[in-house]
């Protein structure tokens, strides 16, 4: 097997994640299981916009230092879910992606496209003026770890300003994910990725975080 690196591209990885208000326990037993990593991913910030879609839950695009990168949804094995890249872009973005790419993944009807390309600003206000997609702020705030060769973090984030935690386990192998599920403790945790995380946040799905 391919050893996983923090921060670097493998295939698709399972993925074990997710939010709620307070992960204190399971982040000690993560710090304390995690082989040393590299100093880069000790703390990490960002700022991103995420594209929310009412039509759509298989695709997560987000807009991060100008560039889109949006990914898929490919499957679901033991709990654990599996996201493929699909495109990845930068603005200014040109009218055939977003034609031909970005509008078809947020599943929702087409806006008027008039110009050839298309800059951040004016696309975030086509994604305002449609009443199905939300742009929606999110800051992180990523402690990167490795617990049985998974790459696991625990990040505060907040979405829309509104604070949360979120904790997460990601490879290739199935089974190691399993057992730091139940080596951090996190056994029986309900399994929430970003976008259904944000959709609870802002109020388009009625349901609360793991643990609120």
């Amino acid at each position: 097997m391919a050893e996983l690196k923090i921060g670097e591209q493998s295939k698709p990885r399972f993925e074990f994640r997710s939010f709620g208000q307070n992960f204190c326990e399971a982040h000690k037993r993560m710090a304390r299981l995690s082989v040393p990593v590299p100093e880069k991913v000790w703390e990490r910030t960002s700022d991103e916009i995420y594209i929310i879609s009412a039509k759509n839950d298989i695709n997560n695009t987000k807009i991060r230092n100008g560039k889109m990168d949006i990914k898929t949804y490919v499957q679901t094995v033991d709990g654990l879910e599996q996201w493929n890249p699909l495109m990845k872009g930068e603005f200014p973005i040109s009218r055939e992606v977003l034609e031909k790419e970005v509008f078809p993944a947020f599943m929702v009807e087409m806006p008027a496209l008039t110009k050839d390309t298309y800059t951040y600003d004016e696309f975030i206000a086509m994604v305002k003026a449609c009443p199905d997609l939300a742009a929606v702020r999110v800051h992180k705030q990523r402690f990167g770890y490795m617990v049985n060769d998974t790459i696991c973090e625990v990040g505060n984030v907040l979405i829309n300003g509104a604070k949360v935690v979120t904790i997460n386990s990601e490879s290739t192998e199935i089974e190691d994910i399993k057992k730091t599920i139940a080596d951090c403790g996190l056994e029986g945790v309900e399994n929430i990725n970003y976008l259904q995380a944000i959709k609870r946040v802002i109020g388009m799905i009625d349901k609360p975080l793991a643990n609120e």
